[in-house]
């Protein structure tokens, strides 16, 4: 079957390649998504096994249109009594951009309408609406005048893993952070440093990828249990395959200067089963270094949203200053959506990456750093 797996805009690369990992074929790069070919197995286990997907769709129709009710007639054709009852609820999610439709949510309304009314003509009896928590989840896209309609398989956003038990101030995506340390190339051998934890993501994320722990592992829900054609025994064949083990444990150090969100971070680290595997601890990242050890550096600081364009630019200072001086020989990465503070930082990244955290149009740097001049450091590497 055709499939589609969503992202975050700039992470399509990095899910194509997990993707080609897990078998798919004829995968193909869009715009925060990637196309593939798989069979009903490989639908599951990309749903419990891919990082850095928000949802995986299963296409069940696309054609074009010339007007609006063109929507209506070719949709109410299709045998929505294959894919659920009703008994079920559904909900449409539309995405909509075309000039056939004045606004978004009537084009969900009328594909709404072509369900109900093709369950009226069969059965005398329609499914219910629930835009809460549907059985069924039915994703709509419509690019001008070409139309595909989709059933969403993992109905909840993936980067729901199950482990984040709370939340701190603005905390990053786990598709996000599982992203960024894909990009940054980490393989498990150097040691992590997350130095401004939050609600400790990045860490988790890292100990999840290294101990071989399923994105998957914590949730108890995808959209295609409610489907009628789901294969309960063959969902649990995949859960219950064994992935093998590092040789070596990776040091992940967990750190905030903030006494709430290191509780907030262990509370989150307990969850997911990894206490005994990322050390936590209150440290200001300002008063630290590397004491000669070399670190693979994640750090989301806080956006303008959080601090006034002073503060803001005198904090990325310290940020650069003190990767510069306390710690050499590692490699720091670093999102923001703040172009002056990263400017701020006074470092020349080693590469940029376009990306977004949440809404908010961001960019990731690579620092490799080093004692001395930039020029000194080029002529010897």
């Amino acid at each position: 079957m055709q499939l589609v797996a969503k992202t975050l805009y700039g992470l399509e690369g990095v899910l194509a390649d997990e993707l080609r990992d897990l078998g798919a074929r004829g995968v193909k790069i869009m715009t925060r998504a990637v196309e593939f070919e798989g069979d009903l197995e490989l639908m599951y286990r990309c749903n419990y096994s891919l990082r850095t997907a928000l949802s995986v769709l299963r296409p069940i129709a696309d054609f074009r249109i010339k007007r609006t009710k063109d929507l209506y007639n070719v949709a109410k054709r299709l045998h929505w009594d294959d894919f659920f009852s009703i008994d079920q609820t559904f909900s449409v999610v539309p995405v909509v951009h075309s000039s056939l439709f004045n606004h978004t949510g009537y084009a969900a309304l009328v594909l709404k309408d072509a369900i109900v009314d093709k369950f009226r003509m069969i059965h005398n009896s329609r499914p219910s609406v629930d835009s809460d928590k549907p059985d069924i989840l039915i994703n709509l896209r419509v690019s001008e005048d070409f139309v595909t309609i989709s059933l969403d398989s993992s109905a909840v956003p993936l980067y729901k893993r199950g482990y984040r038990k709370e939340a701190a101030e603005a905390p990053i995506n786990e598709v996000l952070a599982a992203g960024i340390i894909k990009l940054s190339g980490w393989d498990g051998s150097r040691r992590i440093l997350d130095p401004m934890c939050g609600s400790g993501t990045f860490s988790i994320e890292a100990a999840m990828m290294s101990y071989r722990i399923e994105p998957g592992e914590f949730r108890s829900f995808y959209g295609f249990m409610n489907w009628g054609d789901f294969d309960e025994k063959l969902f649990e064949k995949i859960k219950n395959t064994k992935k093998k083990q590092l040789i070596t444990a990776p040091e992940i150090n967990c750190y905030d200067r903030s006494r709430e969100a290191i509780r907030i971070a262990a509370n989150n680290i307990r969850a997911a089963g990894l206490s005994a595997k990322i050390n936590t601890g209150i440290a200001d990242f300002f008063a630290s270094d590397s004491k000669g050890l070399k670190y693979t550096i994640f750090i989301n600081p806080p956006y303008g949203e959080r601090l006034t364009e002073k503060d803001l630019n005198e904090f990325y200072s310290k940020i650069g200053e003190r990767l510069k001086h306390g710690y050499s020989g590692s490699e720091a990465w670093i999102i923001s959506s703040s172009a002056e503070g990263m400017k701020s930082i006074g470092l020349k990244p080693a590469a940029k990456y376009q990306l977004f955290n949440g809404a908010l149009e961001s960019v990731l740097h690579k620092y490799v750093l080093f004692e001395g001049r930039h020029k000194d450091f080029k002529a010897v590497s």
